[in-house]
């Protein structure tokens, strides 16, 4: 079993933002000497949930600079946020920048603040995001002298012409990583024989003490899938061997007492951090179209923590992803710094690093492959 990192740290004011990326670039190189598999990145925007979240493949691309000996990854883009054109180009130039060693995760969106600055409603963003889909396939399928390809959908317009240059380095393209929570998303991934998210994000209910049911339920679906599209057997490892399953906040630390008072203070901040982002979420809600049906729950509770964390003394983190391994998930997505990145905060997330790769890792297989 993998073990990547999830850069989903927050800045909380302007002048933080320089210092938050400088903090990151070193975590993520700490988790490469470590022997993480993949520096994961989501894509966010005008929230502060990340500065580097506004474009994460000019990040990713920086890193891989650095670190050309690991994968990368989006968790997860927003498709209906990206013009067709460029999310091909993107995702392309990165490919052949990384040799191939690329997951792109992709998804319809979380907020209707993010939708509106980019001229989507939020109703509308699941429809705009399979459009989306469909039309980069035709554009990475397309050769120059085939007809033009007519792009009209929502505010995503064009007349593509000629071919997307670069190539991708992957054949066909990189490896789409869909969240496996509708029953579309997780065929698209088992028939292409991409790996996918299981379940990724916000459940549709939280599975406070017993997650694994949900985990359970979506890999056991996705897997039928993947079986039923008849690929061949180094498709399906490869495929399972990326298929992950993402923990918001993970914190590791000598003992259970001091995991989970240290935990707490984690997410504390995270849930200020929520909570100034609410107001600024009830302001793009301000009509029908742009209304969510869910609200994000609150972190402090027992159910978002049995949901969406994994914290502990080595030992307990281990029991805890035996039947992980066992269901067969590849790749656990591990959020070390979660929450506004403090310098005490930045501490907390390098002392997980540091005890999943002494401690936790090699119980499940050893480090990077």
């Amino acid at each position: 079993m993998r073990f990547s990192v999830f850069l989903n740290a927050r800045s909380m004011r302007p002048e933080d933002d320089r210092q938050l990326m400088h903090d990151l670039e070193t975590h993520a190189i700490l988790a490469r000497d470590r022997g993480f598999s993949a520096i994961f990145m989501p894509d966010h925007h005008f929230n502060g949930y990340m500065p580097l979240a506004s474009d994460s493949f000019i990040f990713a691309a920086y890193l891989a600079a650095k670190m050309p000996e690991i994968h990368f990854g989006f968790s997860v883009v927003s498709v209906p946020l990206h013009h067709p054109v460029r999310f091909v180009e993107r995702i392309n130039l990165l490919d052949q920048i990384t040799d191939g060693k690329l997951l792109v995760g992709v998804g319809s969106g979380t907020t209707p603040e993010e939708m509106i600055g980019f001229g989507v409603n939020y109703k509308d963003a699941g429809t705009v995001s399979e459009r989306n889909l469909e039309l980069a396939e035709q554009l990475w399928a397309k050769g120059m002298e085939d007809p033009a390809i007519e792009i009209d959908n929502g505010p995503h317009q064009g007349r593509v012409l000629q071919r997307i240059a670069p190539a991708a380095y992957t054949p066909g393209h990189a490896r789409l990583m869909p969240v496996a929570m509708k029953e579309s998303s997780a065929r698209r991934a088992a028939t292409h024989g991409w790996p996918a998210f299981i379940p990724a994000f916000t459940p549709p209910n939280i599975g406070g003490t017993e997650p694994f049911i949900h985990v359970k339920k979506y890999f056991d679906a996705y897997r039928a899938m993947l079986d039923e599209a008849g690929h061949d057997a180094p498709t399906i490892a490869s495929a399972l061997d990326w298929t992950t399953h993402t923990y918001q906040a993970v914190h590791v630390a000598e003992t259970d007492e001091q995991a989970r008072d240290e935990l707490m203070v984690i997410l504390r901040s995270y849930q200020d951090a929520i909570e100034r982002e609410a107001e600024f979420n009830a302001r793009a809600e301000s009509d029908d179209a742009n209304r969510k049906t869910d609200r994000t729950p609150n972190a402090l509770t027992d159910d978002w923590i049995g949901t969406w964390c994994l914290y502990g003394s080595p030992e307990t983190v281990i029991e805890h992803l035996k039947p992980y391994q066992a269901l067969g998930i590849g790749n656990i997505l591990c959020g070390t710094v979660t929450g506004p990145l403090t310098e005490e905060r930045l501490r907390l997330g390098n002392q997980t690093l540091d005890l999943l790769s002494r401690k936790v890792m090699p119980a499940f297989g050893g480090g990077r492959a």
